[in-house]
């Protein structure tokens, strides 16, 4: 009896702590909990060592705050990516959607958020101090805005565009190929890769 409780306050500690992550309620934490104890025991212990691994030795780029294994990222590291072209976008997420369309050639720069009055978030939360350190440095040409077309994400674009405007720079916004409201990341890759492809002047995106 003992031992069919303490299994059962393990199922359920398994269970309450997967449906932790978004998206994922009890009956899909549960599903999932249950199909992985039918698993041979060296595949969930490969899967709990890249868990712990993740946590333990994830690291961010030095540079951009992309995710990466070392002290740069796998595209600032590449010695054929353009240093001169960054583009700046809201989320790690939003790198992995970009790279997909594998359209863009340049750089990134991950903010981590957006400027959101409403949710306290301020440009001093957001890596803005980088990227101006990165401009200053004089190897920009060019900054493409690609942050989504929301409210925060119009508000960081004039934010940005204000404060590095000074360095004499390129500046572009994705065409607005992706609906006002829509998220980067949830962009299908013909349509942000076109967006990427045909960006607009940042002066003149919203004039017409």
């Amino acid at each position: 009896m003992d031992e069919n409780c303490n299994t059962s306050l393990i199922l359920d500690n398994a269970v309450n702590e997967l449906s932790k992550l978004p998206g994922i309620g009890r009956k899909t934490a549960t599903r999932l909990i249950l199909h992985l104890i039918k698993q041979p025991q060296n595949e969930i212990s490969a899967l709990g060592n890249a868990v712990i691994r993740l946590s333990n030795e994830i690291k961010y780029c030095k540079s951009c705050h992309n995710i990466t294994d070392n002290d740069f990222c796998h595209v600032c590291a590449n010695p054929s990516r353009d240093k001169s072209v960054v583009c700046i976008v809201e989320s790690i997420k939003d790198v992995i959607a970009i790279e997909n369309t594998r359209q863009f050639k340049g750089i990134y720069h991950v903010l981590g958020g957006l400027i959101s009055p409403m949710d306290g978030v301020g440009p001093n939360d957001l890596f803005i101090e980088t990227i101006e350190k990165k401009v200053i440095s004089g190897s920009v040409n060019e900054i493409i805005f690609a942050l989504s077309p929301t409210m925060e994400g119009d508000t960081t674009n004039y934010y940005l565009f204000k404060k590095l405007n000074k360095y004499n720079l390129n500046f572009s916004i994705l065409a607005r190929g992706i609906s006002f409201g829509d998220e980067i990341e949830y962009t299908d890759e013909i349509t942000l890769g076109r967006s990427i492809i045909n960006r607009t002047p940042f002066e003149t995106a919203f004039s017409r």
